[in-house]
Order: structure tokens, then sequence, then C-alpha cells
């Protein structure tokens, strides 16, 4: 199938988690803002396809003023709040990067109480996971697994099911975090389980070799023929894309200066699947994906001012 979707204005849902980041200076001040991979994802594909489609965000939050802020934000970037729960007496989670004076970054995480892990195990889950029977595409991530939890995992491998059948198209970056994990072998059965139930898999080649030890891109490609259409991410140098039978090799846009490497592989599936919503190829997908990436990583942060995105 060349076309990922058959009609115009598509329904996409992007299921995963949006911590509250604190940023601290080797001189110890603190600045405070939101991060997360699907949710950057979501803004930039909001961005990206504007009222060509309806973004929409799953996750759970609290009652408290950050997640109040944070649907504010989003809300602000187009993203669709009609699937975020929001639990009585919870927190979002929370991490502090530490920058040292040589620009060297420590994560610290708080995030084991966060009310994303009751996401798919709260009364009011039901209807969340029905609702997603109605999307176009639905994308998630390793994160997203990791935070999910056993029960939460199962609920929605089950409604992923459910979607593909309807006609959805699922799909799945693998962003894989051994802290998030009890073991790499528990991480290999989660993934394992849930890639029955993918179409698209974006992958990060160095995620793929510490996970599942292939040696290389080829070995990466072997192990998901099941999936039609595959993208192996390798940072600066150049993507591989297979679609169906076809491959190619698409060069990555050369950066004179880096200044921020977060958010590189989560706005490269944006770029990659607002291309493939539109109508365009595979390969015209990556160089967008390749586009859009350069120029994140020109910048601090996860998110871009909108001005400096690309046409």
């Amino acid at each position: 199938m060349s076309e990922l979707i058959r009609h115009d204005h598509p329904r996409i849902a992007l299921i995963g988690e949006c911590m509250i980041e604190l940023q601290q200076s080797a001189d110890g001040t603190l600045k405070q803002s939101f991060g997360g991979d699907t949710l950057n994802t979501a803004i930039y594909l909001s961005r990206l396809l504007g009222p060509q489609a309806r973004v929409d965000y799953v996750t759970a939050l609290g009652d408290d003023s950050f997640s109040d802020a944070m649907c504010a934000v989003w809300a602000e970037e187009g993203i669709g709040l009609s699937q975020v729960q929001r639990l009585p007496g919870r927190l979002p989670g929370l991490y502090c990067i530490q920058t040292d004076a040589q620009g060297e970054r420590r994560f610290l995480y708080w995030r084991n109480e966060a009310a994303v892990r009751e996401c798919f195990t709260t009364p009011s889950a039901d209807a969340v996971l029905t609702a997603l029977l109605d999307y176009d595409v639905l994308y998630f991530s390793g994160i997203t697994l990791a935070v999910l939890g056993e029960v939460g995992r199962a609920r929605l491998l089950s409604a992923l099911g459910d979607a593909r059948d309807r006609g959805a198209r699922v799909v799945f970056d693998n962003n894989y975090r051994p802290r998030l994990w009890r073991s790499a072998d528990q991480a290999r059965q989660a993934y394992r389980a849930i890639l029955h139930e993918v179409d698209v898999a974006l992958l990060t080649e160095e995620d793929e070799q510490a996970l599942f030890g292939y040696v290389d891109s080829e070995q990466i490609m072997q192990a998901y023929a099941r999936q039609t259409e595959v993208v192996i991410k390798r940072g600066a140098r150049s993507c591989w894309v297979r679609l169906g039978t076809h491959r190619h090799e698409v060069p990555a846009h050369p950066v004179e200066r880096v200044i921020d490497t977060t958010a590189a592989g989560d706005s490269f599936s944006a770029g990659y699947l607002a291309q493939r919503l539109r109508g365009g190829s595979a390969e015209e997908a990556a160089e967008a994906g390749h586009r859009l990436a350069s120029r994140v990583i020109q910048h601090p942060g996860a998110v871009i001012p909108k001005a400096a995105m690309p046409d």
C-alpha cells in the first residue's frame, strides 16, 4: 500500500506521557517547561498539518496547576484534548536536566507515581480505549509502553488490534529507555507483543542495537519484515526507508553547528508522518523528516519557535 491512508483530513491520536521539565544550568538556576517524546511529535505534526488533520493527545494528568498549564500549551498548538484524563489528586511526572560548565547533560526523573501510569486502568479509561477505534492513525512509542505498565500495555494492545480491524494504521517509534524497564528482557517481550499490531515502524538504530543486539540496519530490516513500512533513523547519517519491497537510503541534512539534539528523532517522525499523510512517497517523507530534524537541533530545547519551522 503506497498511501498511508486513503482520505483527507485524517484523525490522529498520539499516546504517551508529557512531563514537567526543569532545566538546571551550571550556576544552579532552573527553567521550567514541559517535555515528552510523543508530545513533541504531536506538536510538530499539528504545526505541519494544521487544518488538514485532527491531532489529539491521549494521556492522563492530575488536577494541578502544572497539568492545567500543559493543557493550555497543547490547545494553543492546535492539539485536541478530548482524550486527556484529569485524575483528582494526581500529578504529572517530573524530570530535571542538569548541565555542567562543559555542556554535558545529566537527567534525573521522578515519574513512578505519575498519573499517566493509570491512563488505561481508570474507570474512565474504557471510554478512551473505545474512542481510539475512531481514529485513522494511532501513534505511540517505546516510552509509552514502559510507563503504561503491564495492564495498560495489554489494554492498549487489544485496542490497537480492534482499531486496525476497522482500518486504522498503527505507527510505532521504538524509543528504548533502559531505566524505565525492570530488565531488557521485560522490554523485549513488550516490544515483540505489540509489534504484531504495528504497520509503520520508526526505528532508531542505536535503540534497536541496545535492546535486541542487531549489528546493522540490514538485520533490523529483516527483523521487521512483518511491517509494511519501516524507517531506520541513524542520527546525522542517512536513514533507510522500506515501503513494501522498495528500499531507499535518504541522506541527512548537514548542519554546521548542533545546539541541542533533544527531540531530533521525535521531530523526524513528525516530518515523515506528515508528508506521508499528505500523500508523499516514503522517500519524500524521509527527506521532510530530515529537514525538520535539522532545524530542531539548531535550537535549544525540544520544541522550536514556530517561526523557525521549515516551509
